[in-house]
């Protein structure tokens, strides 16, 4: 059995503590009409409170309290003011409910707790959220709860059957309160009271020692406060214990009873006499005989109490107004904390019934020191209630300071609060210098149990052979000891280049025989974080865990998308600077989600589905403002993600809706014609290759670009409008080809330099690559074809001239396949490898080469030559097929080849169901026309392939028909037997119409379907036009067989320079300035989305809606928002 301290809530306790000694569980179900079903717990009065907390959490799954009220008052029948009725049946459930308050009674149906349970009731039809839902706990003793005979027989496995009776008491017994979900019955054993309330304040003195948040790594404590109404005397004792323990209470006055005895009484200690104390309890109690030494005791109870005004709370519902309960109960908790801070909320939540304690004139002089107010702060975000936050406590009267938001900030991050994110943040918190790495550790460090990201940041630690310390049966108590290199390995699996290097610091030393590569300070076993000072020697390249980190809004944002918050999320990616890269970066993060829990794809959808829209509409405000800038956005390296671009970004996140927008087409377009005029002939194109000389007349047209002068300072100077659209719409690394013009310009005159510009433009433009590559592979395919069917010859005959060629043409095939596999930014060759492989184009090649190779191998020995040729012969097939992805750029193909594709899927599917039929009748036919036959291939052949031709209408009627067969090709196997040997074969052509006029319609449906669904989506169409697009955008300017010239440049250039100077990619590196102008200027049109799209909702219908509901005093509802407007970066 567990001891008394520290279980937290969120906690799963050991097996023993669940399974403890004397702990009967089990459920009652209650009769009458309504059959409800509560559980129930048994245990002895001497249990520990930590094992029944750890009950309540862990078994019963309750989910842990904001606040817990305890209600103590009159247990006998009396009669309830209408006011207090409503104080109980709509300010104490929407207190709970919007504090996720636990309310605990005394469990039976009689008296106060009568009351409760009707309102708990009433208020369960109208709560659909679980979240919402009221938690109502009953503790009572087993010696008052009428039928005991019952309980005390339960069995764990089996539901109690609880009778209802119409009055549910019976003298001193009474039947528990069918209206309460949760029960807790306390044996009190031999020689022990009745009454559970020794367990029940131990109860509450342990939940107020434990701490909100998951684990209880939060700062705040649970506050517990106990309401009084009405009451006999013998609550006195109660209310006197519960005040030695500082618990803090609220009394109802007017309610009657003891309330009201303690409110006449508070403030006028000097009457705490007998002979005043009676004449109170006279009046409040008019039936009733007391003696005096009862009366004497209860003064000394009374003078206990009042001694303790700190922890008292009066409050007058008739004569101070009709004030909401959750206010007047914070008002209440916040009286027995230390300070000014207390005494300044209760008078602006309402006039307390009693004078402060201190002092005006202390108040007044810490009025405007916010260091006052952190524990009014923490309550205030432990109850989720923003709008007292944001009236008393953020109302701009106290000058809030970054490091008096810091805890509180951290605790509504991990109890996932943006409405007090946003409010903190506009009220001086600020993220860049509250964002630590230790901080941001610790928040990933909060991921919930059994969750996505928890599963994978323990996998990524295991595998990294880092064990959890006492991670089995203690992971739920106490953090994870999860590091940021996990995080930035986890991240690497879901956005690759997009996040390389990511909390990782590069040490600038490089140490004896080796190089200081980038390294992390691993958080292994280590009390607390390191700092610069307590950095061992030798460890220059850890990530210290106190510095800042250096994007806070992106760090924040992959945070909150890794959690599944996602309108913190939102949140976060409005604040900060970047605003297109984030949002499909977080598309990405969950499509690979999705894949990894399958169960969570459908929710994943609509958040992908938001976070593309929400890029896309960005996207479109920046084009709408600027169409150069807006080119730029998509190709520049950000430096935030990696120097990764958007366009890479919106591949690996798959999102064709965003390639199908008319800014990214627009751009692809531009690129694809280079510096030739847009939508040049097709004959011209030709006619240049034909005749190179035309590419210096006006056949072909280039754009027209003024005279730049590209000196250092012109450059750097970047006011200049014409040098900046040079810098952002010219195609590769501009500036560096602007540096060299001057000196091309100077060695070679300005006539050369006219005549090899023109050069480049025509011949490196990715549309006339294209067009060199696909006249090129018609020779190929055209050679390949005069080969095999003329000159492939036999070994004996030695090889001809046009064989030689075709060997060398797939040849560079084979080295071009290599350059596009092995060339690239990947880091491992596994990597590249794979890579490649994921290309279906790539598939294609390889499997076109690898027959190549093997049916050439073949064809040079004379064993196997035929064998050879029909392997070339598939082969040839294969090749041709590749031109299905050449034409894809095509705007009328293109969709064309996509549909063909789709249905190949479908056809796959048909032939299932036709397959079945076949076989179907295929089998019962051959055993009814030929009983006889025992040739195997002839069984095959009738089964499966006379089916099928069946289908297209030959029908084999001189076997079906008995005076049409032919008795010369089938003669009778017997003598004197028909000649059909089952005339219900005929009956077969019934099922094969049914086959011929379902399955061939079924599939004309299909093809249609996928037709339609294709046609009106251009987006996977767009998508692929952007692969071909970069694919020869990034090519050798010269096509196969010449190809071997461009790499053979390419091998020399890294001989002699050091370094391949490949063709320019799209992505390019903007110069310092100039980046930071296209931040800047994406951040100002991210201010005008949010605006516009903030000035939308304000006039939609719902909000309308929503502002009347609030005036009425209905309830609001969530209230969407997108971000804030103006967001700004750090």
């Amino acid at each position: 059995m567990q001891g008394a301290g520290g279980t937290r809530p969120g906690s799963h306790g050991g097996a023993g503590d669940r399974q403890g000694p004397g702990l009967c569980r089990g459920e009652i179900e209650f009769g009458g009409s309504g059959k409800k079903r509560g559980k129930f717990v048994k245990l002895p009065s001497g249990v520990a409170p930590s094992v029944l907390f750890d009950l309540l959490l862990t078994e019963w799954h309750l989910p842990a309290p904001n606040l817990v009220v305890s209600l103590v008052g009159e247990e006998r029948p009396f009669a309830l003011k209408p006011w207090l009725r409503d104080v109980l049946r709509k300010g104490l459930v929407k207190a709970a409910q919007s504090t996720r308050a636990w309310i605990l009674t005394s469990a039976l149906r009689v008296g106060l707790a009568r009351y409760v349970g009707q309102a708990v009731r009433d208020h369960s039809p109208a709560s659909m959220s679980t979240k919402a839902r009221v938690v109502a706990i009953g503790i009572a003793s087993l010696g008052r709860v009428l039928h005991r005979r019952l309980l005390d027989d339960a069995q764990e496995d089996s539901p109690v059957h609880y009778p209802m009776d119409d009055g549910g008491r019976q003298g001193p017994l009474c039947a528990p309160n069918s209206n309460h979900p949760h029960f807790i019955l306390v044996d009190p054993g031999p020689g022990e009271g009745s009454e559970p309330t020794e367990l029940r304040l131990r109860l509450e003195k342990h939940i107020s020692e434990q701490r909100t948040g998951y684990g209880g790594t939060s700062s705040i404590e649970i506050p517990v406060l106990c309401l009084l109404v009405n009451g006999d005397p013998s609550t006195l004792e109660r209310i006197s214990r519960a005040v030695e323990h500082a618990g803090p209470w609220l009394i109802l006055a007017g309610s009657g009873g003891i309330a009201d005895v303690l409110a006449a009484l508070m403030n006028q200690p000097h009457l705490l006499v007998p002979q005043v104390a009676e004449k109170q309890f006279r009046e409040k109690f008019p039936s009733e005989n007391f003696s005096w030494e009862d009366i004497v005791h209860w003064t000394e109870l009374l003078r206990n109490i009042t001694s303790h005004p700190h922890l008292l709370t009066v409050h007058d519902f008739e004569q101070e107004g009709p004030e909401e309960l959750d206010t007047v109960i914070l008002k209440a908790r916040e009286t027995h904390l230390e300070g000014p801070c207390a005494q300044r909320l209760c008078r602006r939540l309402g006039s307390p019934s009693r004078p402060p304690p201190a002092p005006p004139a202390a108040c007044k002089s810490h009025s405007q020191e916010a260091q006052d107010y952190p524990d009014e702060l923490k309550l205030a975000v432990a109850w989720d209630r923003v709008d007292i936050t944001r009236s008393e406590i953020l109302n701009g009267d106290v000058e809030w300071k970054s490091r008096h938001l810091e805890e509180v900030m951290m605790d509504t991050l991990v109890s996932n609060k943006p409405e007090f994110v946003r409010l903190f943040v506009d009220g001086g918190a600020d993220v860049a210098d509250f964002l630590t790495y230790g901080r941001l550790r610790q928040l990933y460090r909060s991921a919930i149990p059994k969750s996505l990201p928890f599963h994978l940041l323990r996998r990524k630690r295991k595998e990294g052979r880092l064990t959890l310390a006492g991670l089995g049966a203690q992971q739920a108590r106490e953090p994870p000891a999860f590091s940021l290199h996990e995080v930035s390995r986890v991240l690497k699996d879901f956005l690759r280049d997009a996040c390389r290097g990511l909390f990782q610091a590069v040490s600038c030393e490089r140490a004896a025989g080796g190089r200081a590569g980038p390294r992390l300070q691993a958080d292994t076993p280590v009390p607390q974080e390191q700092g610069p000072a307590q950095r061992p020697t030798g460890q220059k390249g850890l990530l210290d865990l106190n510095q800042r980190s250096e994007s806070p809004w992106r760090d924040l944002f992959l945070w909150a998308v890794l959690q599944n918050r996602h309108e913190m999320a939102t949140y976060f990616w409005a604040m900060g600077q970047e605003g297109v890269a984030a949002p499909l970066a977080a598309r990405k993060i969950l499509k690979e989600m999705s894949h990894l829990e399958t169960e969570a794809e459908v929710g994943h959808t609509p958040r992908e589905a938001k976070y593309e829209q929400l890029a896309l509409d960005l996207f479109s405000e920046c084009y709408r403002n600027s169409e150069e800038r807006a080119f730029a956005l998509l190709v520049h390296r950000n430096r935030s993600w990696s120097r990764t671009t958007c366009l890479h970004l919106a591949t690996e996140a798959d999102t064709k809706a965003f390639f199908a927008h008319d800014g990214v087409q627009a751009f692809l377009t531009k690129i694809w014609w280079g510096d030739m005029a847009l939508g040049t002939p097709l004959l011209r194109l030709l006619s240049a290759f034909l005749c190179p000389a035309l590419v210096y007349t006006n056949l072909i047209t280039f754009s027209e670009e003024a005279p730049l002068r590209t000196g250092p300072e012109d450059l750097q100077g970047l006011d200049s409008l014409d040098v900046e659209k040079r810098l952002l719409c010219g195609p590769g690394s501009r500036a560096a080809e602007l540096a060299k013009a001057p000196r091309t310009q100077s060695s070679r005159g300005p006539r050369a330099a006219f005549l090899l510009t023109c050069w480049r433009k025509f011949w490196g433009a990715p549309m006339t690559v294209f067009l060199r590559n696909v006249v090129m592979y018609f020779a190929f395919l055209f050679l390949f074809t005069y080969v095999l069917l003329v000159d492939f010859r036999p070994p004996p005959q030695g090889l001809a001239g046009a064989e030689v060629t075709l060997y060398f043409w797939v040849f560079t095939l084979v080295l071009e396949e290599s350059r596009q596999g092995f060339f690239t930014d990947e880091d491992t060759l596994v990597k590249k490898v794979t890579l490649y492989v994921e290309n279906n184009r790539n598939k294609c090649d390889m499997v076109a080469i690898f027959l190549f190779i093997v049916g050439v191998t073949c064809g040079m020995l004379p064993s196997v030559f035929e064998a050879g040729r029909t392997i070339l012969a598939i082969d040839f097939m294969v090749f041709t097929l590749r031109l299905i992805h050449i034409f894809a750029i095509h705007k009328q193909l293109g969709p064309k080849i996509i549909i063909v594709e789709q249905m190949m899927k479908d056809v796959f599917f048909f032939l299932f169901f036709l397959s079945v039929w076949l076989v179907a009748y295929g089998v019962t036919s051959q055993a009814l026309l030929h009983p006889h036959d025992r040739r195997l291939e002839w069984i095959f052949r009738h089964v499966l392939y006379r089916p099928y031709l069946q289908i297209f209408g030959q029908i084999p009627l001189d076997e079906i028909d008995e005076a049409r067969v032919n008795r010369s090709v089938h003669p009778l196997p017997l003598e004197d037997s028909p000649s059909c040997p089952s005339l219900y074969a005929n009956r077969l052509v019934i099922v094969l119409l049914v086959t011929n006029v379902l399955l061939v319609n079924l599939l004309i449906a299909m093809f249609s379907y996928t037709f339609q669904v294709v046609q009106g989506n251009a987006g996977t169409f767009k998508f692929q036009r952007y692969h071909l697009i970069v694919e020869y955008h990034e090519r050798p300017s010269l096509a196969p067989p010449f190809i071997l010239l461009s790499h053979l440049n390419l091998v020399l250039k890294r001989f002699f320079r050091k370094e391949a100077q490949q063709k320019p990619r799209l992505e390019r590196d903007l110069p310092e300035a100039l980046d930071q102008k296209v931040v800047t200027w994406e951040a100002v049109q991210k201010e005008n989305f949010l605006s516009e799209l903030e000035k939308r909702r304000k006039d939609s219908g719902e909000e309308l809606l929503r502002e009347t509901a609030h005036r009425c005093g209905a309830p609001p509802w969530p209230r969407p928002r997108v971000g804030v407007a103006g967001g700004r970066g750090c």
